[in-house]
């Protein structure tokens, strides 16, 4: 982002620009490349760059882009819109060899400002062609009359005409400032049209003091009275630009321009009120000021939403997202739901996956679907209910809400809003913030949602809410009944590749600054990385792998080392520099009392042996591997089912103690879904009879023997794919969820849904 602070210059949205490259580099403090951003910054007086603090730029400034540079250095820029300058940080940098002694750099918090359509087109270009036509008169009889003609009628619009004219106009600095500060079209015209007819009017006037030196002193009286009056309206305009006028005076202005309701009305009119009796010596005035200048920056009216193009909308969710086909098809419904009923409708919809599955970055693909402001919500960690509802003015330091914040942040009043990690919201002694976002997701109540610091209510119905959150587990059960929960399964080896060839190796190479031509990563280096290198559901340590391998690759492109680079699977250990990750396989041999369970971990899903063994004792029950209350009720389970279905074999339980182990002890585990791995373990203990490694299990089993259903069905066949597992058990009622898991994990696994434990034992050869 290329920052360029400008003084007594008209620079409007919709116009290309060009300077000269030297004087362009001297304003910007750097060289541009086509395809940057430029944001051209309003001061109020002139300043060199090096002078330049926060304070001295103007509140309104323009955005545009690099759209071209000559072989001569000239620079094309092309305005693209107004933004509001919300903050500036001014950071001195340090000087290296190239650069110079206190060379500062802008860093600028804006948002977009819109603009008041008020004035219909066919005027506007009537005006412009008036004001055109009078110019091209008054120029008629200069010298060069034909060729300044030729170069006005080039010129399109009025924003146009005056831009292209800034140098020469007489109007003053803080003038063309209020041209650029204007947001009705109909002030803006004016504004121009006044400096566009006084050029006339002045040059008319000067070019006949020049050609005829013997004017009478009437006319000398005449020109001195008439630059009298543009002295005096000049005073007026100063009076009344948006940099000189009072706090109290602008902020009445605010309160009138804004579209609040009639009770938000009444409480900015009233603090205004107490804000001009307090004064500005007052220790409350910056209080009041704040509090005034949130709710008048808020959009108050939601803009009217475009028209909504479903198959548009589909292929920008594919070309940002790959995979996700469930997710993709609720959000898709979700959309066409709002473009029948032409308003915001329908769920909030609750993400719900392993990190790095996609789940907040789709929220900003939602957002550019619909073509709606987007912004994130982090609510990991917040354990203050005055977080999501705001403090109240009457505490020192008070704030608006989160949520509010992020309405403000956004500049509209039915952005897309993604609230991040809604599982991780902790409740103390200062309230339960997952109590106050009950009002923020029901839209039987959001309409009317008052935060603390407001005061007054506002309506986020039509806010797009998106949640997102690694496990349902920690949510409140009255929130996650506000929520639909679309599951984000995690990735398997073949989509992870996609996403790496269509998304990871670009960004990552583009951000090293590296080009395709110089650097090639082959498609079984891609796969040895996926299968080797990481260990997780989502593509987060997959991105972390090929920011690696293309900073590896740039160190070695920037030393001449080598000027092109190819990256195999033999080459990952000089990029990476580290070991593959290892991941348990499938055992090769079987063993009494030893099977393989599955398990889901937030990370993905990963396999799990559950280990048993007698030995000679008075019947004491040994466990180990850090198992959590539900799995040690399941072994109690297991040990009851199996004395029951083995009575010759319960007097083993009497005269032994028996060990259950599940390896890996320094990892905490819990859940339940082992209870058929550990009576299936404990079965062949007892018998003596060996599972089979192909086998892997997963379910919770009843004291009648029967498998019940369990989640986090298609990250477990992931993980028993990923192992070498050919035959997996589950339970017979998750066997709906198969749809849910990708077709290729499918056919590399035979899946036998199970209703009891008999059907597992008989199975795995246990019972002839």
């Amino acid at each position: 982002m290329i920052t360029v602070p400008v003084y007594n210059m008209v620079i409007l949205p919709g116009i290309t620009f060009y300077f000269q490259g030297s004087y362009f580099k001297e304003l910007a403090g750097c060289d541009p490349e086509v395809g940057d951003e430029v944001l051209f910054l309003p001061l109020k007086e002139e300043k060199e760059r090096k002078d330049i603090e926060a304070d001295d730029f103007c509140r309104v400034g323009v955005s545009g882009t690099v759209e071209s540079i000559n072989e001569e250095g000239s620079v094309g820029i092309r305005t693209v819109g107004r933004i509001t300058i919300e903050s500036v940080d001014v950071m001195k940098q340090q000087p290296g060899a190239d650069e110079k002694e206190g060379e500062k750099t802008f860093v600028v918090h804006y948002s977009d400002r819109p603009e008041e359509e008020d004035l219909e087109q066919e005027e506007r270009n009537a005006r412009f062609v008036a004001a055109r036509t009078a110019l091209i008169q008054f120029t008629a009889g200069f010298q060069w009359g034909m060729i300044v003609r030729s170069y006005i009628m080039q010129w399109k619009t009025m924003g146009e005409m005056v831009a292209m004219m800034s140098s020469r106009l007489t109007i003053t600095a803080e003038e063309k400032y209020a041209i650029i500060a204007a947001d009705k079209i109909s002030e803006r015209t004016e504004l121009m049209e006044q400096a566009i007819y006084e050029f006339i009017e002045l040059s008319r006037i000067s070019n006949e003091a020049e050609s005829d030196a013997a004017r009478t002193n009437e006319k000398l009286y005449r020109e001195d009275s008439l630059k009298k009056q543009i002295s005096f309206l000049q005073k007026e305009l100063d009076a009344m630009h948006p940099e000189s006028i009072s706090d109290v005076r602008r902020f009445e202005l605010a309160i009138q321009d804004s579209k609040m309701n009639e009770t938000a009305r009444k409480e900015a009119t009233k603090v205004l009120n107490r804000m001009k009796q307090e004064g500005q010596n007052s220790p409350e005035y910056g209080l009041l000021y704040d509090y005034l200048d949130f709710v008048t920056t808020l959009s108050w009216e939601a803009e009217e939403l475009p028209d909504i193009d479903l198959k548009e909308a589909e292929a920008v969710l594919d070309e940002d997202h790959y995979g996700l086909r469930k997710a993709k098809q609720r959000i898709l419904q979700q959309i066409a739901v709002m473009s029948l009923n032409k308003k915001q409708s329908g769920s909030i919809l609750l993400f719900v996956g392993a990190p790095g599955t996609g789940k907040t970055s789709i929220g900003q693909s939602i957002a550019k679907a619909l073509k709606r402001k987007y912004v994130r919500v982090s609510l990991g960690g917040i354990r203050d209910e005055a977080e999501i509802r705001g403090h109240r003015r009457t505490y020192i330091g008070a704030m608006a809400g989160r949520i509010m914040d992020g309405i403000r942040k956004s500049g509209a009043a039915n952005p897309v809003m993604v609230l991040d990690e809604v599982d991780k919201l902790t409740k103390d002694f200062a309230g339960d913030p997952s109590s106050a976002l009950l009002e923020v997701l029901d839209p039987e109540q959001n309409s009317t949602f008052t935060d603390h610091y407001m005061n007054v209510p506002y309506d986020l119905s039509n806010v797009l809410f998106v949640c997102t959150a690694n496990t349902t587990d920690t949510i409140p059960e009255p929130l996650l009944n506000r929520m639909e929960v679309i599951d984000f399964p995690g990735y398997t080896a073949t989509e992870k590749y996609q996403i790496a060839k269509k998304h990871l190796i670009p960004k990552a190479m583009k951000a090293a600054g590296i080009k395709a031509s110089q650097l090639r990563v082959s498609e079984e280096a891609v796969r040895t990385v996926i299968s080797d290198y990481t260990m997780e559901s989502g593509v987060r340590g997959l991105k972390k792998c090929m920011d690696t391998l293309c900073r590896v690759a740039a160190v070695k492109l920037v030393t001449g080392e080598q000027k092109s680079l190819t990256v195999s699977a033999k080459k990952l250990k000089e990029f990476l520099d580290r070991k593959p990750i290892r991941h348990d396989r499938m055992l090769q041999q079987g063993q009494p009392g030893v099977v393989t369970g599955l398990a889901w971990t937030r990370a993905g899903g990963e396999i799990l042996y559950v280990e048993t063994m007698f030995t000679k004792g008075s019947g004491k029950t040994v466990i180990t591997g850090q198992l959590g209350d539900v799995m040690k009720e399941s072994v109690q389970i297991a040990i009851t089912l199996v004395k029951h279905r083995f009575p010759e074999k319960a007097e083993l339980f009497e005269s032994n103690d028996l060990h259950v182990h599940v390896p890996e002890g320094a990892v905490p585990k819990d859940g339940p879904s082992a209870g058929i791995t550990l009576t299936t373990a404990l079965s062949s203990l007892v018998t003596g009879k060996a599972v089979a490694p192909s086998f892997a299990m997963t379910g919770e089993v009843s004291l009648r023997g029967l498998v019940m259903p369990i989640g986090g069905l298609p990250e477990k066949l992931m993980a028993a794919v990923r192992a070498g597992i050919t035959k997996v058990f589950i339970p017979k009622e998750n066997e709906q969820d198969l749809e849910d898991v990708a077709e290729e994990i499918r056919e590399k696994l035979e899946i036998i849904p199970v209703e009891s434990v008999d059907n597992v034992l008989a199975r795995t050869g246990i019972l002839d």
